[in-house]
């Protein structure tokens, strides 16, 4: 089976004036479906820029990247912003919620841009509210939420559109440690339903959750390998 994610030899620079600020420094690697990935590495490794270029937000200097089959390494923006909406459900630390709408209302937002209608809009947010055993703060806005179900808010609204890869960056990052793991719980179980999730993160005892722990230092790939004995995630979790 082809993977969804092929990384062939990726290089991604910046450049100050004319100087050349290398970052990542040919990076290849399969990421399958169904895998649960998370994408560590100290400040400066090169995760977040890797993070980018798997989102769409950003593109290789050089390099080929095959997202489920279209070549994306050579999109212009446009095109870039229509496979990053199907493909791609974004969960960040931040949660990037809108404050003056409801948790129902930042969930449907993305299907806002596709056109969809506002009852259609609505019976998919409270479908994926569900999922995060959230539908009773559907009417309630991101102040009168606590940081946990913020990002229970923002992991509905990256599964809206039914994408094949959530992309978690530092989900757990502005959360205690309960928290974190109901999250991870959560995440867990999407995966279990058949999702691509890749996880960035810093923390050790975050990355255990995942399935494979795929290292970066100074723009490589320092360790790529299997976690034996993952973490196990709770169904009771969200479906209590």
């Amino acid at each position: 089976m082809d993977p969804i994610i092929h990384l062939e030899q990726i290089f991604k620079s910046y450049y100050l004036g004319k100087n050349e600020l290398p970052v990542l420094k040919g990076i290849s690697l399969d990421i399958h479906r169904n895998e649960y990935v998370a994408l560590m590495g100290p400040s400066g490794s090169g995760k977040s820029t890797l993070m980018n270029i798997l989102g769409c937000l950003d593109s290789p200097t050089k390099g080929r990247y095959i997202l489920n089959g279209s070549d994306v390494s050579r999109m212009v923006d446009d095109e870039l912003a229509a496979i990053r909406n199907k493909e791609i459900g974004f969960v960040f630390q931040q949660f990037n919620l809108l404050p003056r709408l409801t948790a129902a209302e930042n969930v449907a937002l993305p299907l806002v841009y596709g056109g969809v209608s506002r009852k259609e809009r609505t019976e998919r947010a409270v479908e994926v509210l569900k999922k995060v055993n959230l539908e009773d703060r559907m009417h309630h806005k991101p102040n009168e939420l606590s940081g946990g179900q913020c990002q229970r808010v923002a992991i509905a609204r990256a599964l809206i559109n039914n994408p094949s890869i959530i992309l978690a960056d530092e989900p757990t990052g502005n959360l205690d440690s309960k928290t974190s793991y109901e999250i991870m719980d959560i995440l867990g179980n999407i995966h279990h339903e058949g999702n691509t999730v890749i996880i960035v993160t810093h923390e050790d005892d975050i990355s255990k959750y995942c399935h494979r722990i795929i290292r970066l230092r100074d723009g490589i790939v320092e360790t790529d390998r299997k976690n034996e004995s993952p973490s196990a995630f709770k169904l009771e979790t969200i479906n209590s």
